[in-house]
């Protein structure tokens, strides 16, 4: 039987038995579960993180975005959940789906690049290289040399 509501329940740790109609939160492992809104039982897992779903927490209910399309579940089902309420929506065809999932890819490949770029770490050399020296200092060196003109 199609679910047209669900309600929700905050907690630290996803529990190992989902009971059906509620979306349980963990906001420190960023991520939702609930069982599908069709009835058949599997498990549905919605992290949150720009490129997957986004929580709208509005202090009585929950919305996810965007929808849940279960399409690698057999029963194919897909929905909305607005304000803890349950939107069907109708199936998608195979190719749609796979423009979807392209799509999804990109977008975390992006991501993925972006922070990567971000998280490079830039360690100045504090004293010049000579110009007869032709190897390079380590890494580890230039970061000892740094520390130190830091540290006098």
């Amino acid at each position: 039987m199609k679910l047209k509501a669900l309600t929700h329940e905050f907690v630290e740790n996803i529990p190992e038995v989902i009971d059906d109609g509620i979306l349980y939160i963990s906001i420190p492992y960023t991520t939702a579960v609930h069982l599908c809104c069709c009835g058949c039982g599997l498990e549905v897992v919605t992290p949150f993180s720009s490129t997957d779903w986004e929580l709208n927490f509005n202090g009585d209910s929950v919305s996810l975005s965007p929808s849940i399309g279960n399409w690698s579940f057999p029963c194919r089902s897909h929905y909305w959940i607005t304000r803890n309420s349950v939107n069907w929506a109708s199936d998608m065809s195979s190719s749609r789906i796979k423009e979807i999932r392209m799509q999804d890819r990109v977008a975390k490949e992006k991501q993925y690049v972006k922070k990567s770029q971000s998280q490079k770490l830039e360690i100045p050399i504090s004293q010049p290289i000579p110009k007869e020296t032709t190897e390079q200092p380590s890494i580890f060196k230039r970061l000892w040399n740094s520390i130190n003109s830091i540290c006098k």
